[in-house]
């Protein structure tokens, strides 16, 4: 017999399967003896109250053996002979592939970046010696954006498709078990690169085909129909259909999109700033102690807030990690956070970004439908220039953001490429600006303690999505006026973050099989 049950355990027992026992056949009015194995499936952490607890949700089997075992996808080579482009090796481009295999459809994905190894020496390059390669970076390359940014698993999208089979598939290639129970799951960007040449094994041992350092300079229409894709300028691939998995950085693709008459659409996204905390002053907070407990992982927030028609919130939060260079091109300055998976970095940060709009971007109606595209960019430049035209990045404390005065030293940063003082409260977009002091007043009052003089903000945070929809079907999930041509994930603006895009991956290959089935009946 078997019985579902939720339990709660001091932190100091989450590893003690005996204390579980003990709970458990207390809770099911058994012998512990009777009690074979506890199969957890959920885990989560709630530190509400003044001794934080985890919250374990789990099987109990009852004089009978466990029999439920994760059984790993089978992957067949490809024996048909219909071939699909996927553009872009992020999450929604490997996940389209591995899909497509299943499918019995040979993926061939063109990366514009370099392998997930040989991207190493560029992120090197831009956080010590602020050389930004405009093809190689925290955002382009093998893996995507996610790589080495962090490898938060959290999703909203469970609606938009299987979200455990996406953490099946991690987990089979190298992601540690505790992403299958985990309420938050984290890999850590130290464990991504393997698990993504993992993934590109599999893909290449099945007849899926890589191609790196091919940037994706034109499409093959003919009819209104899509026939293949040009890359680096002369070299043609024949193809029955194309996934557009871009990411949201890859802005010359809306450009290109743009002049084949393909239509786009500006959409509303968000910018701010990330802003840094000691660790252990979050820990304080959301733990309500001084005092360290070894079993409780470095802590998270998330904060919101609604002012007049603008929203403020907490973005991309990473406990325990370090704030990095996401620029794209030379003349740029773009911020995002990271964790190991340890999350043992003695610094938390999180975007803390404002919700723009058409209204926002009047200044650049003349760029038409790249108008918030242009916004987007003017605040990169902004911030490049602030610090130095260089990676430098211009940063406040929050105390004297708020108070609109320039500080006059900043705390010690995460940021390796190093911080400057800078009057962020005049730099930023007056609209911008004014939210941010607004809600940094309300979430110091949420958090008590998180408006200190020992955080500081450090502009900026630009990227949470891309600023351009490129519009498909809500059936076929196919252009709305190309045959052929699937806008997947983050650049197409359909997703936000790895989970989601790797979902949108797979519904787009499962929608390119259902249109190749139309063609060949």
């Amino acid at each position: 017999m078997k019985k579902e049950i939720e339990l709660s355990i001091p932190p100091e027992f989450i590893d003690n399967v005996e204390y579980q026992k003990k709970i458990a056949a207390k809770n099911l009015n058994v012998n512990v003896a009777e009690i074979n194995t506890l199969q957890v499936i959920r885990r989560s952490l709630d530190a509400r109250k003044k001794n934080p607890v985890y919250r374990l949700k789990v099987i109990a089997y009852i004089n009978e053996n466990i029999k439920e075992i994760i059984q790993p996808t089978k992957f067949q080579p490809v024996s048909s002979d219909k071939k699909v482009v996927i553009v872009g090796g992020g999450p929604a481009g490997m996940f389209a592939a591995l899909k497509l295999i299943e499918l019995n459809i040979k993926p061939v994905i063109v990366e514009r970046g370099k392998d997930v190894q040989a991207r190493r020496r560029d992120l090197r390059a831009i956080m010590q010696d602020h050389i930004v390669n405009p093809e190689s970076n925290y955002c382009f390359g093998e893996g995507g954006a996610g790589t080495y940014s962090d490898g938060k698993l959290y999703t909203r999208s469970t609606k938009r498709g299987d979200v455990k089979s996406i953490l099946n598939l991690l987990h089979q290639h190298g992601a540690v078990s505790d992403i299958l129970i985990d309420a938050h799951p984290h890999i850590g960007s130290n464990n991504l690169p393997k698990i993504i040449l993992a993934i590109r094994e599999t893909i290449l041992n099945n007849g899926g085909e890589y191609h790196f350092n091919s940037k994706l300079t034109d499409l093959i229409l003919r009819n209104n129909s899509i026939r293949g894709v040009i890359v680096n300028g002369n070299e043609e691939i024949i193809a029955d259909s194309v996934i557009l998995a871009t990411g949201h950085s890859a802005r010359d693709i809306y450009y290109l999109l743009h002049s084949k008459e393909i239509t786009i659409e500006s959409k509303s996204f968000a910018m701010g700033v990330r802003i840094e905390h000691p660790q252990p002053l979050i820990d304080k907070i959301q733990y309500h102690s001084t005092k360290h407990n070894s079993k409780l992982p470095a802590s998270s927030y998330s904060l919101s807030c609604q002012l007049e028609d603008r929203g403020v919130y907490s973005f991309c939060m990473c406990p325990g990690g370090i704030i990095v260079p996401a620029s794209t091109a030379p003349d740029e300055l773009v911020l995002n956070g990271m964790s190991v998976s340890r999350r043992d970095s003695p610094y938390a940060n999180s975007g803390l970004v404002v919700s723009v709009g058409e209204n926002d971007w009047n200044k650049f109606k003349r760029y038409g439908i790249f108008a918030g595209l242009e916004y987007q960019k003017h605040v990169e430049n902004i911030s490049f220039i602030a610090g130095g035209k260089s990676q430098t990045a211009p940063a406040q404390r929050v105390t004297d953001f708020v108070q609109r005065k320039s500080s006059q030293s900043l705390p010690s940063t995460s940021y390796i490429p190093g911080t400057v003082t800078s009057p962020l409260h005049e730099l930023l977009p007056k609209a911008i600006a004014k939210a941010l002091g607004q809600s940094l007043k309300i979430f110091g009052k949420t958090m008590h303690g998180y408006l200190t003089d020992e955080a500081q903000i450090l502009a900026g945070e630009t990227r949470t999505s891309s600023p351009i929809r490129i519009p498909r079907d809500n059936g076929t999930l196919m252009h709305i006026h190309t045959n052929g041509l699937f806008p997947a994930g983050e650049g197409a603006g359909y997703a936000g973050g790895i989970v989601s895009a790797a979902i949108d991956g797979q519904r787009s290959a499962e929608a390119v099989a259902k249109y190749l089935n139309v063609n060949l009946s």
